[in-house]
């Protein structure tokens, strides 16, 4: 058995608040800033726009970033570009952006998110009702029928009517749901450019795999680092107005959230107060206002990636394209979890400017010289295309893979690909009060700190592994799971109307090398709470991108803890049966090979 290392922390609240923003800011946030531009590309004008955002009435924090030769009479198309949670618009690839955009002869404004830096108001998780009509007036500004609060105004942002800026917007994480948010609430958008961010923030930071409708598992460490930085602006921004206050039981987030965060952390779930937490979630979540959502959209989503998942991105790009909305989506390797590669290995880092030299930014400059110049002719790439670490460049495919192979858990822990080879056996495991199993430390890689490799403690996880594999198999997408499982102490209690009554599980599948090591592809799992124990359910895992080589084996398994997340209330034994007529299935999104 592996256990967790022992590792140094920051001992003070500035310095769990500071590491909390970076990490929750995401890789695009701590890019080092692109250098200044001095051949006199474009000018930067600070700007302070004072907006309604809800109940409240806040100043927004911005600089305007003129490109050189914009004027009047030769208007350019502008892009608007806020920070990830916990950051500025002086962020090193929030400012970058600006910098680059403008460079290339777009107008560019660059703001501070609704409580954060020196922009007021609370904390709202780009609710479109709050943070997307505040960017709205933004672009009321970039369309010339709004001034800043020290009467600028411009009249050299291209116009597509009265009122109407040619405008897009790019960034990533909460600088990514923010786009989304506004184009819901004004169609003026042109262009969205949303990297690394959510779907349904229910799933996000409480997932269940198996049932959108129970509560799911928790998700503390990602959760309870957003708390961190949220309530902890004092100690960042020391000068704050007090529009930035909220005194009821909460200190600058919306009343919503805070009470949202305290309901999962108090380890209970009664109905009433569960349904009441998922409505606010979804609320500002994608997932409730899409259909609202006309701009074009280029949905760009990181393989690393345990706070928001490909799974969130791929539901995100397939709603737009349901409703007729032109939208493509790339699977780039990094995302909060890490994996940003060298620039030169062909990935995007806005901070040090490789739009031309990099795959993704070579694809978001042709989105936007599509849709914000309106070139025509201009082929903004595939429909779908996934980074390979295992190759040179991006693999494509007309649509996301779909599922294309099942395998089946036999009673010897086999995972066999014919239901005629499934032996009849069952198996048991037990779940302890403390976890027994580890798939990440979710801020350790964001903050540098040590993290051990996953672990699972035998008698805690049941396992079926393939046969070794004869070619290369290569996985692209999420693998679902159809399983049974048999836990009478669970369904004694499940409907005591307390969801945390229900059983907990964790799903994952490893890459087993032929020594034996073993890989947790991005250290994913997919949190499961059963809806009914007494039912067959089905669990759809993380996406990953993958390939799995001669000679490893895929195993899957069932956990009973995990170390980021919350577990079972008690313990809770689970037993699994096998047999040729009856058990469960994975299948497999494959896009090359067979498992044999």
């Amino acid at each position: 058995m592996e256990v967790p290392v022992s590792r140094t922390v920051p001992r003070t609240r500035r310095a769990l608040a500071l590491a909390a923003a970076a990490a929750l800011a995401g890789p695009l946030a701590l890019a080092a800033p692109a250098a200044a531009a001095e051949d006199g590309s474009y000018t930067v004008t600070p700007l302070t726009f004072t907006v309604r955002a809800g109940d409240r009435t806040c100043a927004v924090d911005a600089d305007l970033y003129r490109p050189a030769g914009a004027d009047a009479a030769h208007p350019a198309p502008a892009v608007l570009t806020t920070n990830g949670f916990g950051g500025s618009k002086s962020d090193g690839s929030t400012a970058a952006a600006g910098k680059a955009f403008a460079a290339r002869g777009y107008v560019a404004l660059v703001y501070s998110g609704l409580g954060f830096g020196k922009s007021g108001c609370l904390v709202s998780l780009d609710d479109p009702r709050i943070d997307g009509r505040a960017a709205a007036r933004l672009l009321d500004f970039l369309g010339g029928t709004g001034a800043a609060d020290d009467g600028t105004r411009v009249d050299y942002v291209l116009r597509d009517g009265t009122g109407d800026p040619r405008v897009g917007m790019i960034g990533g994480s909460y600088g990514g749901a923010i786009q989304l948010a506004t184009a819901s609430v004004d169609p003026r958008l042109d262009a969205l450019v949303p990297l690394i961010t959510w779907n349904d923030l229910a799933y996000s930071l409480a997932p269940n795999s198996a049932d959108r409708t129970t509560p799911g598992v928790f998700k503390w460490q990602w959760a309870n680092g957003f708390y961190l930085i949220g309530e902890g602006q004092p100690l960042l921004s020391p000068s704050l107005d007090p529009s930035r206050i909220n005194s009821l039981g909460c200190l600058h987030f919306v009343s919503d959230a805070c009470d949202t965060v305290r309901l999962l952390n108090s380890g209970r779930y009664p109905e009433a107060e569960s349904r009441d937490m998922l409505a606010f979630a979804r609320s500002v979540s994608p997932v409730s206002y899409l259909h609202r959502v006309k701009a074009p959209t280029l949905v760009v989503q990181g393989q690393s990636d345990s706070l928001f998942n490909l799974n969130e991105a791929r539901d995100t790009y397939r709603q737009l394209r349901r409703q007729g909305v032109p939208a493509k989506l790339i699977y780039q390797s990094w995302g909060h979890s890490g994996g940003l590669t060298d620039p030169a290995s062909g990935e995007l880092n806005l901070g040090q400017g490789n739009l031309e030299t990099s795959y993704v930014g070579k694809r978001i400059l042709t989105w936007f010289d599509r849709y914000l110049k309106k070139r025509q002719s201009v082929d903004t790439g595939p429909t779908f295309a996934y980074y390979r670490d295992w190759t040179s460049g991006y693999g494509t495919a007309p649509s996301v893979p779909a599922l294309s192979q099942k395998l089946y858990l036999s009673g010897d822990g086999k995972l066999v690909d014919n239901r005629a080879k499934v032996a009849r056996g069952s198996r048991q495991y037990a779940n302890w009060l403390v976890p027994t199993s580890h798939s990440e430390s979710s801020l350790a890689g964001m903050i540098g700190l040590p993290d051990p490799k996953p672990y699972d403690i035998r008698g805690t996880y049941l396992d079926w592994t393939s046969a070794p594999l004869t070619a290369p198999v290569d996985l692209v997408g999420a693998p679902k799971a159809t399983l049974k499982v048999i836990s009478p102490k669970t369904e004694r209690v499940q409907h005591s109307g307390d969801a945390a009554d229900k059983l907990v599980l964790f799903a994952k599948v490893y890459d087993v090398a032929p020594d034996g090591t073993k890989t947790l592809v991005n250290r994913l799992v997919a949190p499961v709470r059963v809806p009914d124990v007494t039912r067959p359910f089905t669990v759809e895992l993380p996406g990953i991108v993958h390939r799995y080589e001669t000679g490893h084996r895929l195993r899957f398994v069932i956990a009973a803890s995990d170390t980021a997340y919350f577990g079972n209330r008690g313990v809770k034994p689970v037993t699994v049966t096998s047999a040729p007529e009856d058990t469960g299935t994975l299948e497999l999104p494959l896009v090359r090979g067979r498992v044999g």
